[in-house]
């Protein structure tokens, strides 16, 4: 499958990205609706989000500027120590 170039597709799946993280998180809190969960709750996204960020933004940028991750298993892959040669037709 090919990458996603039509703006207007990327804008609904970011919309449908971000609607499935407030009615997930809508749906956690309102299972037990306290501050504690409701703050466990936000430093995970918070955490996530970073450590997804570090594993491509960083990485590529700062640390190995030559190589590019198509997804998560290829950083796991990557991080592991078992690099692939960067993609044909690639910059970088």
């Amino acid at each position: 499958m090919g990458d996603i170039r039509s703006p207007r597709l990327l804008y609904l799946k970011g919309g449908l990205m971000l609607a499935v993280g407030l009615l997930a998180s809508g749906l956690l809190i309102s299972e037990c609706p306290s501050w504690k969960v409701a703050m466990l709750l936000a430093l995970a996204v918070w955490g996530f989000a970073r450590a997804y960020y570090f594993a491509f933004y960083v990485i590529e940028h700062y640390v190995d500027p030559s190589y590019r991750f198509a997804g998560l298993f290829d950083f796991l892959r990557y991080a592991m120590g078992r690099r692939k040669p960067p993609s044909e037709g690639r910059p970088g």
